[in-house]
């Protein structure tokens, strides 16, 4: 007796094998894109220094300068630094420390400085840092904002802080920041200031999307062999014959 396919069953294998097979797809072209923007980055990273009028004032023009080196010169605006709370760095939980430098032209760039450790004793006292008066040049990488970190509420006014948005620190201290960030490097023969920057590589995540595509293509073969499993193969199987019975 020839086995009828139920119509639901095959519509239901059909359409879980495609969307499953269509999510794996889609996460190995997300893997393609984070790819392709690591190596635009490595690029950019390697570009000559950018300076003066070359660096950029309206948000338009940060996007294709994120990740390029830059030196800037101004002065610290030290009563308006801010520790951002919970970053890690070398296996250790600390600060990360922001501090507005004062540009010539009456704007101001946050600059990640680097980073100090959390007092075991007292998690929101800071550990020592320099921060030197005069003018100074300040050399780094541009990034479009400074690392966020998830937060529960309205985020609280103070030094010590778990995130900083540029739109709203500038309103609240009444600068003219510019819509980007410089993230400090280390300069050789600098004066010591007590502060790290050892600084993590930007994470693209691609070995995440692939990870993702194959747990989506394996849901998506599962689906099918089990379909072909228990519509065709096992009913086939002589131990699962229909039995006959004597007339």
């Amino acid at each position: 007796m020839k086995r009828r396919l139920h119509p639901l069953v095959l519509a239901a294998a059909v359409g879980m094998t495609l969307l499953t097979a269509r999510l794996g797809w889609w996460q190995l072209d997300r893997a393609a894109e984070k790819q392709a923007l690591e190596r635009t980055q490595a690029e950019r990273s390697q570009l000559p220094l950018l300076v003066g009028d070359e660096l950029p004032r309206q948000p338009e023009a940060v996007p294709p300068l994120v990740q390029r080196r830059a030196q800037l010169q101004g002065r610290w605006l030290p009563e308006a630094t801010v520790a951002l709370d919970n970053r890690p760095m070398a296996g250790r939980v600390g600060f990360y420390i922001v501090t507005p430098l004062s540009l010539a032209d009456g704007t101001a760039v946050l600059v990640q400085r680097g980073w100090i450790p959390r007092d075991a004793q007292e998690r929101t006292r800071l550990a020592a840092f320099d921060t030197p008066a005069g003018e100074q040049a300040v050399a780094g990488r541009i990034a479009p904002r400074v690392p966020r970190l998830y937060e529960l509420g309205e985020a609280a006014p103070g030094v010590v802080r778990q995130n900083l948005d540029i739109d709203a620190f500038a309103l609240e201290r009444g600068l003219r920041l510019r819509p980007w960030v410089l993230i400090q490097d280390d300069v050789p023969g600098a004066a010591p200031d007590g502060l790290r920057r050892e600084w993590p590589a930007t994470a693209s995540g691609v070995d995440k999307h692939h990870g993702y595509a194959f747990q989506w293509f394996a849901l998506s073969a599962l689906t099918l062999g089990l379909f072909v499993w228990f519509q065709f193969l096992r009913p086939a199987r002589p131990d699962h014959a229909p039995e006959r019975h004597p007339t």
